[in-house]
């Protein structure tokens, strides 16, 4: 990818410095300087109109200038529609725009990728976790500063999961497991035999995981994102599981027959406007649709595969079940089984979340497959 670069004047002279944004917005056209002296209003308007600002005053400030146009960003009335999928299309659209206008404020980094700013952290780790290594100054925005630290805050502490007494470290831009009832559903399906799977999408590698402390001899686990390849390795190593679970490159399937095949593809068939919601948006259903296809040509005769989906797509009106079921007649299965959980986290339950209606009626599933 060619390298992009931000260009401002600033003391009288013109200067530029290595644009770098981890969801592949472009670089800015406009850019102008701001201190402590910029109100928040004028923050906002200037962002509306599409001028970016470089930051020059005390680091807290900014996060607090950030936190003000977010306040006039949500102050804006929200489009809505009783149409499950016309809201949801809607409720994207929203979120665009907010992560567009909070993007519009910048953050300068030097060459060793520290910030040259009063009271700014040490966010070097979080930087090279982020974007890798430079040797150049650059600019990020606030948005995607904010991000990687947190970001490095979770592979730091780690999350906690219950059926391997142990902690999962997302890496960054890797989507952490934080949903956990879907963990527990391979946990406590019946194993068709304990000889070989393999997990497609791995991700962190928590599926992965789990299947070798039920016993499994042998797991192969894929994906095709390099940074979701060394996540699922180092947490492999950490967990102890390196002698039974390998973790291949490749695009769904590995090579051989297996006696189970796990995939928890992207749930909701809408484009993603940043790596991290590759985990959740599939267009097109690309993914879930290349799994079905595949998986009877990759088991052995008494093999099962197993497809973990949230009904949510179903409840926007993205997806109907009878296109789901059809997807899978076609590729020559049939449905053993379904084993079905509610969802424990906070959006579930949270009634002002524009898209509540659906969400608290959400079902994630474990579908049993065999080949007919």
């Amino acid at each position: 990818m060619e390298t992009e670069f931000v260009r401002w004047s600033e003391d009288g002279s013109e200067r530029s410095a290595m644009w770098r944004s981890t969801s592949g917005a472009p670089a800015p056209k406009s850019v102008r300087v701001a201190d402590d002296s910029m109100r928040a209003d004028d923050a906002y308007r200037l962002a509306c109109e599409g001028t970016a600002l470089l930051w020059r005053g005390d680091f807290q400030n900014a996060r607090q200038l950030s936190v003000a146009i977010a306040a006039r960003v949500d102050r804006k009335p929200r489009r809505s529609s009783d149409d499950p999928a016309t809201a949801f299309h809607l409720h994207r659209q929203t979120q665009s725009r907010r992560a567009r206008l909070l993007g519009m404020l910048l953050i300068p980094f030097d060459a060793d990728q520290s910030i040259p700013l009063r009271r700014a952290p040490d966010t070097r780790q979080a930087m090279l976790d982020a974007y890798g290594a430079t040797d150049v100054a650059s600019v990020s925005s606030l948005r995607d500063l904010l991000g990687a630290i947190g970001a490095h805050e979770w592979r730091r502490k780690g999350v906690e999961i219950a059926e391997l007494d142990a902690r999962i470290h997302p890496g960054y831009g890797v989507y952490s497991p934080i949903r956990g009832e879907y963990v527990g559903l391979v946990a406590k399906a019946p194993l068709p035999s304990t000889a070989t799977a393999f997990d497609i999408g791995t991700g962190t590698g928590v599926l992965a995981a789990v299947l070798a402390k039920r016993g499994m001899r042998r797991v192969v686990a894929t994906d095709l994102d390099p940074k979701a390849l060394e996540c699922a390795r180092s947490n492999i190593e950490r967990l102890g599981y390196s002698d039974v679970v390998e973790v291949e490159e490749a695009d769904l399937f590995p090579s051989g027959l297996v006696s189970l095949t796990v995939c928890n593809p992207p749930w909701l068939p809408a484009k993603p406007t940043s790596p991290i919601e590759r985990a959740v948006y599939d267009p097109g259903s690309s993914m879930l649709r290349g799994f079905l296809t595949g998986l009877p040509e990759h088991l052995e005769s008494d093999g099962e595969g197993w497809l973990i989906l949230s009904d949510l797509a179903e409840l926007l009106g993205l997806r109907p079940r009878q296109e789901l079921l059809t997807w899978i007649e076609e590729a020559g299965l049939a449905v053993v089984d379904r084993m079905d959980v509610r969802p424990t986290h906070g959006k579930a339950r949270d009634s002002t979340d524009v898209l509540h209606a659906a969400r608290s009626r959400e079902v994630t599933s474990l579908w049993r497959l065999r080949p007919l």
